[in-house]
């Protein structure tokens, strides 16, 4: 063999050793894995997002797609014309959802201001709830529904001690909002509040109920009557959504959107509503009869609070310390005494001033209800029959809103306005149709104050005061909405 052929048989060798080896590593190596799906009873799947997914599955208690269909063709636009005077955001109000408000203008000037909020259709044939300072003192209302149709509303009736309004529209067949109860509103459930917030029209935004019976403070009454046993929530909520409904999950209407705490004008983490138990009383009153009967035990009251109870000796830390009881009223007449505690009325635990006033203030003069009281350790019930403001179980009639005289047409003066002005009632000068009080140079939006220095707080004086005058020139005193007063000598 020569050293040629000893080379290649290495060669050959050494390929059929590899050959051998790498055939034999094949056959005993590592088999094929199998991969198995792994099956189990448990409801689960993979998280992956499909853009083409035609239905997306929301847990039934975050569902606000349904409460949103039905809520929103229902919550109305409201734009409100003020004028010869303008509107001022430096009032007791300052808590209110101020609306986008025009103050180019000055009474003398006569220029109009704007106005704007949400409502919420009641009915069928166009009754509308919204707020009371709304559409306050406006002379042009105009309501704008999600179809964007827009009719002119008319003021059934207002109730300022829960800043209620009563509207009412040329309508049929317009989608409404049913009732809920706020009473069975539990502390932590989802509610919608649905308005137009800075003019963006039919918002819905979501948050749960964060306490009910909330006193704020904010509400000014002539009478001293006012209500505030508010819904707390953290639906976010603008200027421009006072009015709007708050809504359940099933669309039922819990509370009218009223005020905002906030230091800025703008939503700040809370909101609070008008119960709907109120708001349907409300409503029914103005509705019937053009004027909210007002039920009264006739009681002067306050919290219970550790440190009254210490004070007081009280055996509890909860309910309503009766301060005082008034002559003649149904608590006198049902036996209540002062340092008495109520703990419920009608079976309905009150824990709270707040708490005892919407239960009173949804019945009528004339009703009866059970007052559960703590005397001296013990329970006690009786049975009272709820009277008016004037001491008596009778409907009251609703007041004059305007009167016309001599060409002028004059208004009752809204608290809200006596307030910032610092005066006492008063009669504004709506509009002027020639006669004697425009030829004296008085303009519209003046308020009458005195006349020949005797004081007029409402229409009813100015009427009284100008059927006994015989001939004579008379003074009058008064002041516009800017501030500036005025003096004018009128030929009678």
């Amino acid at each position: 063999m020569n050293k040629r052929q000893y080379i290649l048989g290495m060669v050959f060798a050494s390929f059929f050793g590899a050959a051998i080896a790498l055939g034999g590593f094949i056959y005993f190596g590592e088999k094929e894995k199998i991969y198995v799906p792994y099956e189990s009873d448990k409801p689960v799947s993979l998280t992956n997002y499909s853009p083409d997914s035609s239905e997306i599955i929301v847990p039934e208690g975050l569902n606000f797609v349904n409460a949103a269909d039905i809520t929103t063709p229902a919550v109305v636009h409201i734009r409100t014309v003020y004028s010869g005077h303008s509107r001022s955001s430096s009032s007791d109000f300052n808590d209110f959802f101020r609306e986008y408000f025009d103050r180019g203008g000055s009474p003398s000037q006569g220029r109009p201001s704007r106005g704007a909020g949400s409502g919420v259709i009641m009915s069928e044939d166009g009754f509308i709830v919204t707020n009371n300072h709304v559409v306050e003192d406006a002379s042009e209302i105009e309501v704008l529904l999600n179809d964007n149709r827009t009719f002119t509303a008319e003021i059934v009736g207002t109730d300022p001690s829960t800043d209620l309004a009563l509207l009412k529209i040329d309508g049929k067949n317009l989608p409404q909002i049913n009732f809920g109860s706020s009473n069975n509103l539990k502390i932590g459930e989802w509610v919608l509040a649905v308005g137009n917030p800075f003019e963006f029209r039919s918002t819905v935004t979501a948050g749960i109920v964060s306490a009910k019976g909330r006193n704020l403070n904010i509400l000014r009454d002539r009478s001293g009557l006012q209500i505030e046993s508010f819904i707390q929530t953290d639906a976010a909520v603008n200027p421009g959504n006072s009015g709007g409904a708050l809504v359940n999950l099933r669309g039922e209407l819990v509370g009218i959107n009223t005020a905002i705490a906030t230091p800025t004008g703008t939503f700040a983490g809370y909101s609070f509503a008008v119960p709907a138990t109120l708001v349907k009383k409300v409503v029914g009153d103005l509705k019937e009869f053009g004027t909210v009967q007002r039920a009264l035990l006739g009681i002067s009251i306050l919290s219970v609070s550790a440190e009254l109870a210490e004070s007081e000796g009280l055996d509890v830390l909860k309910g309503v310390y009766v301060r005082a009881v008034n002559n003649n009223s149904a608590a006198e007449d049902a036996g209540i005494e002062s340092g008495d505690v109520i703990v419920a009325i009608d079976g309905q635990t009150v824990d709270n001033v707040s708490e005892l006033q919407e239960v009173v203030a949804l019945n009528r003069p004339g009703d009866e209800i059970d007052v559960t009281y703590i005397r001296d350790g013990k329970t006690k019930i009786s049975r009272a029959t709820l009277k008016n403001t004037s001491g008596n179980t009778q409907i009251v009639l609703a007041e004059k809103k305007s009167m016309e005289v001599e060409g002028a047409e004059f208004e009752e003066v809204s608290s809200e306005l006596s307030s910032r002005l610092g005066i006492d009632g008063g009669v504004r000068l709506k509009s002027l149709d020639g006669g004697k009080w425009e030829e004296a140079g008085i303009k519209e939006g003046f308020i009458v104050t005195k006349i020949d220095r005797e004081p007029i707080a409402d229409l009813g004086d100015l009427e009284d005061k100008l059927d006994g005058l015989s001939g004579d020139g008379i003074l009058i005193e008064g002041i516009y909405p800017n501030g500036d007063k005025a003096y004018y000598g009128l030929g009678w």
